[in-house]
């Protein structure tokens, strides 16, 4: 960590440089204090200008602190310190300025950014709230309204927005720094503004704070931070700034040590190492500068409307020219929605769309340097396509297939240099979600599997290694989630109090909603390819459905009854009769919402147990991953996981003995029981 003071005339400029992102570490608050101290007692300053090297201003908190003690100078000080300052402080802010650095810059007596800074408080994404007067100077520098909505949502905004709000005092097109010294010297004479801390919230309207109470909590579900941050916000506009600062500041210690932020905070730091694990280090992955997909379906058209999002120019490869067309067609749709919801220019949608070409014709991608199949999940025909790619395209071309559960080894049999050969499982749509499992094959060779991961930055999406198995790591959870699921209908539960049991423990649906939005019959398909290979899935009352074509909202009936234009579900006589015939002899009880989620949930980490054990997933982070980012486990539980272990161990193997005794479900694997003993799942794997 470096701070350098430097005179440019009047002004000194003061820069911190400490990489990567300039985090405010003890270190550098006692820097900051320092250089106040020094340039009050320089005569010659009329002004200073905080401005950071490398790629970002001070983009927040040393999260390596996040778990010790706080050491001071604390945060609070420091701001109070530069906000106190004899002469004028100017935040020059490039890059981010978030959490704790925009907590500094409000300390500053101006702030001056480039467009493209990106300024914001996203603490509640971590479980906490700002806790150095974010949530008390905010509102007295642009109203409550707005402060609600930084603070509270978290997401963080332009610097062109950032001025219109009144957060920055001017936006810097050119070079920063000249800006900024130029802004400082346009301040010769004038006397300080008055502190940020020292000004009047505006007054709001009467019923403000409960209308917005409302907003945030039904924005939040069951987490805690977004809520206590209005709640510290509001405080801010109705006392004194001392006394809101006591309280921001209390809140942020309590729900510094909470059960949430923990989880919070091990979801940041997952996602963080995820891109870059520590197995590829030093392997130079190969260059991406072209795509290709083939097929144009749902999936298809999503992961070429991806590639086109990060930049690649893609060409779509279909059949003949009718379905080429309907593949376009796809992915037009994509974007013309996108422009239509107004998350796009129309300018932008139609370049994008000018970055697809579509043909029937192979050729087209000889020299392309990725292309990735994503037709019908049938082994011959994906084999057959990779036969073609095979003859055309370039040996170092990477080929990849988008299988959901199909074993990537016996789809390249065919594929000459197989080592260019491995499995990218996109999540639909595969423009919008997240997570990307990576599954190599025997022969992957070790730079084409970082070349999948520099594709996942490359995207935008969290990348997760997965071994190979039938639905890889998270169809295989999916599975059991879903047969756990029927276990409790022939146990004296109803799809509706599933439903909503997994609802209140936080995901965003429950498993029978979920199967009726999705199509039942994709699930009923993957049960027969699994009984084709001698497997005995368990889904009576699913198969019964499919086999009288009750497949979801699509044929207006599955798990639900719907009526024509509505997707409201509404209990259905019929599959209560199916699932009274198949319960007919087995012990009833009566089921409460958390023994529901534990008979769902925890033989969900049993199985995700057996899944680090096999290697399929090398670290148990990386299973959380898979169920936040990919099939809606709440983030704020931390992943099943993490979940556990916070439970834990012990207790989770104790009631799946229990669940096991009534024939609910399997016992603890051997190596829950191992993890259990250790108290931690790091026995099985590498976290």
């Amino acid at each position: 960590m470096t701070l350098t003071i430097a005179r440019e005339g009047s002004v000194a400029v003061v820069t911190i440089d400490n990489p990567p992102v300039n985090a405010l570490s003890q270190a550098l608050r006692q820097a900051l204090v320092g250089a106040v101290v020094e340039l009050d007692a320089d005569a010659a300053v009329g002004a200073v200008v905080l401005i950071c090297a490398g790629r970002t201003f001070i983009a927040g908190a040393d999260v390596s602190e996040f778990d010790k003690p706080p050491q001071p100078p604390h945060l609070p000080d420091v701001v109070a310190c530069i906000e106190n300052a004899k002469k004028p402080w100017i935040a020059a802010i490039h890059g981010s300025a978030l959490g704790g650095g925009l907590e500094v810059a409000l300390g500053c007596a101006y702030r001056v950014a480039v467009p493209t800074a990106s300024l914001g408080l996203p603490e509640v994404k971590l479980g906490i709230i700002p806790g150095a007067g974010g949530t008390v100077r905010l509102p007295r520098l642009i109203g409550p309204a707005a402060a609600v909505d930084l603070v509270t949502g978290g997401s963080p905004v332009g610097g062109k927005k950032a001025e219109g709000l009144g957060l920055i005092d001017a936006v810097i097109d050119g070079d920063l720094r000249a800006g900024a010294l130029a802004f400082a010297g346009s301040l010769a004479g004038k006397p300080l503004p008055q502190p940020i801390s020292s000004r009047a919230v505006p007054a709001v309207e009467p019923d403000f704070w409960e209308s917005v109470e409302k907003a945030v909590a039904a924005k939040a579900k069951r987490e805690v931070a977004p809520l206590r941050a209005l709640a510290s916000v509001r405080k801010a506009s109705e006392t004194g700034f001392s006394g809101a600062m006591a309280f921001e500041r209390e809140t942020f210690l309590e729900l510094r040590s909470s059960e949430q932020a923990a989880a919070l905070r091990h979801v940041f730091f997952a996602e963080r190492a995820a891109p870059r694990p520590p197995e590829l280090a030093g392997i130079t992955p190969r260059d991406i500068r072209s795509a290709a997909v083939i097929g144009g379906g749902t999936m298809g058209a999503g992961i070429a409307a991806a590639l086109r999002d990060a930049g690649l120019p893609v060409v779509l490869i279909e059949r003949d020219a009718a379905a080429v067309e309907r593949g376009l067609d796809n992915v037009r749709a994509i974007y013309e929605g996108s422009a239509k919801r107004g998350r796009m220019t129309q300018a932008l949608a139609d370049e994008r769309m000018a970055g697809v070409d579509g043909s029937d014709d192979y050729g087209l991608i000889a020299d392309t340097d990725l292309v990735i199949e994503a037709v019908f999940e049938d082994i011959a025909v994906k084999r057959a396509v990779f036969e073609k790619l095979s003859a055309v395209c370039r040996p170092d071309a990477v080929l990849a297939t988008n299988t959901s559960y199909l074993d990537p080894n016996a789809i390249s049999g065919g594929v000459s240099h197989p080592e260019r050969f491995l499995g990218l499982h996109f999540f639909s749509p595969a423009h919008i979600m997240k997570l990307l499992e990576i599954v190599p094959t025997a022969v992957t060779a070790p730079e084409v599997l970082a070349t999948g991961f520099a594709l996942a930055r490359q995207l935008g999406k969290i990348p997760v290694r997965a071994g190979i198995c039938d639905g890889f790591i998270g169809n295989r959870i999916l599975k059991v989630t879903r047969a756990q699921a029927e276990r409790l209908l022939l146990s004296g539960a109803t799809p509706s109090a599933v439903d909503a049991a997994m609802r209140t423990f936080g995901l965003p649906m429950g498993p029978f909603e979920a199967q009726d939005l999705g199509g039942l019959d994709i699930a009923a398909f993957q049960r027969k390819a699994a009984r084709e290979r001698g497997e005995t899935p368990f889904a009576p009352v699913a198969d019964r459905l499919c086999a009288i074509e009750r497949f979801g909202q699509k044929s207006g009936g599955g798990w639900y009854d719907y009526q024509p234009g509505d997707r409201a579900p509404k209990p259905s006589e019929a599959v209560a009769a199916i699932i009274a015939e198949e319960a007919a002899g087995r012990s009833q009880r009566a089921w409460d919402e958390a023994s529901i989620a534990d008979a769902i949930v925890l033989p969900m980490v049993n199985e995700a147990t057996r899944i680090l054990e096999e290697r399929v997933a090398l670290r148990a982070a990386d299973i959380d991953l898979v169920k936040i980012h990919g099939y809606g486990f709440p983030r704020w539980r931390g992943g099943p996981m993490h979940y556990a272990e916070a439970r834990g161990l012990a207790e989770v193997a104790a009631v799946l003995d229990r669940l096991s005794a009534e024939g609910l479900a399997e016992p603890p694997c051997d190596g829950l029981r191992r993890a259990a003993e250790a108290g931690s799942f790091s026995v099985l794997a590498g976290r």
